[in-house]
């Protein structure tokens, strides 16, 4: 990083502490430095140019400074690439609650949705499937999870914070909070137009099917059949369950218990990749057996590190920041690039092919995930790609001596510094 992009830096993580009525009254002020020395090309927090004495939302710029003032290497119209959970629309309920980002928040976000569920102890997410394949990652507590498969053998089993599951579309499941305080945890679906209200739920479909009708497939009176439930449930507040084993042996019945495992445990994963700026684990098809429409990458970003320059080739890129801050800037086609900055409980996206990184900008881990609508996990790092070519074709094109080419690493890294 140069001295001005250094400074550049370090202005923007300043400028999270001032309010607008402090920048505007900034602004006002000369553009020169103590020497009395010209203003530089590109404004600085300081330079009236970029003042805004108008209406604002200090909050918001506080916690958006590479929108407020953008790198000097930003430039021409990328379209936003972020959308905060926080804004989401939350359907309350007794027993918990739910809020989605979708194409219709996110209108880049066209391959994937997502979903933040929060479960009381003894909250159940009804019985239900979808249309689009789930995958879920435990952000808290711990809950129960049911489902049987093609073969109608059931699957029961407790997840904890970090655990992930996967149910294909059409495989019916459910969702449980357990003690002491229930769980939360993101729904990850291979669908941008996905909606956790087109869903199709247990309530719901017996709420719309005549009482004649259940009575003549259950075998039983119609009598039976007048506690239904008049509309779905959603989500609803229940008993906290009982032992795991017990369930497993009950839900198995004579068919016995289902051999696919739906549920991946993270934490008997070792890191993928582990360097000084931290760590990723890759969990695809070749490690989570069951998750054959949905890849998933766990990265953690030390203080002063970087999720290095790189780019997918198969797939989009969508983005789910559990702790930490960090900025991230995607280079588009036709000498266009934006920088965005993410917190906890943000989404981000990027187009498949897009070049990026995303940058600790705090001084806590910066924690967040990738996820991708295939099966196996694939990227290209900047760094291997100028290493693997003839060097006299790069020093060409970057105007960079032998030594600073032989200095960058040789392989994908992942996260920077080495």
């Amino acid at each position: 990083m140069s001295a001005d992009e250094k400074k550049e830096t370090v202005s923007r993580r300043g400028f999270l502490g001032m309010g607008s009525a402090a920048l505007a009254a900034a602004g006002v002020l000369a553009a020169t430095d103590a020497a009395g020395q010209e203003p530089t090309p590109y404004p600085t927090r300081d330079d009236r140019s970029s003042s805004a004495p108008g209406p604002g939302n200090a909050p918001l710029d506080g916690q958006n400074p590479d929108s407020f003032l953008p790198p000097s290497t930003d430039g021409g119209g990328v379209p936003a690439f972020k959308y905060p959970f926080g804004l989401a629309h939350k359907r309350m309920q007794q027993g918990g609650w739910s809020r989605e980002v979708t194409i219709r928040e996110l209108p880049i976000s066209k391959s994937i949705a997502g979903v933040d569920m929060r479960l009381t102890a003894g909250g159940v997410r009804e019985l239900h499937w979808h249309t689009a394949a789930e995958w879920s990652i435990m952000l808290y507590g711990n809950a129960r999870i049911t489902a049987i498969d093609l073969d109608g053998k059931s699957f029961v089993a407790d997840v904890s914070e970090g655990d992930l599951w996967y149910f294909p579309p059409g495989i019916p499941h459910s969702i449980q909070g357990l003690n002491p305080d229930g769980a939360e945890f993101l729904l990850v679906f291979d669908d941008g137009n996905f909606s956790e209200y087109e869903t199709v739920l247990l309530t719901d479909w017996m709420a719309h099917t005549p009482h004649d009708v259940l009575s003549a497939n259950f075998g039983v009176s119609q009598q039976a059949m007048e506690k239904m439930p008049r509309k779905e449930k959603f989500i609803f507040q229940a008993a906290v369950p009982g032992p795991l084993t017990q369930d497993q042996q009950v839900a198995a019945g004579s068919l016995g218990r289902s051999p696919q495992e739906f549920a991946f445990r993270t934490s008997q994963l070792p890191a993928t990749k582990r360097a000084r700026g931290g760590e990723v684990k890759i969990v695809d098809s070749s490690r989570f057996k069951a998750s054959t429409t949905i890849a998933a990458a766990i990265v953690t970003v030390r203080p002063g590190g970087i999720r290095e320059l790189h780019w997918h080739p198969n797939a989009d890129e969508w983005q789910y920041f559990i702790s930490g801050s960090g900025r991230m800037t995607v280079f588009a086609t036709g000498g266009r690039a934006r920088t965005m900055d993410f917190q906890a409980g943000d989404v981000g996206y990027v187009q498949k092919t897009l070049p990026h990184y995303v940058q600790n900008t705090g001084d806590t881990d910066l924690k967040f995930l990738e996820m991708f609508k295939s099966s196996v996990y694939q990227d290209l790092a900047l760094s291997e790609w100028l290493t693997h070519t003839p060097p006299e074709l790069v020093m060409a094109h970057l105007g960079i001596d032998r030594s600073t080419l032989e200095a960058i690493p040789k392989e994908e890294v992942v996260v920077m510094p080495k």
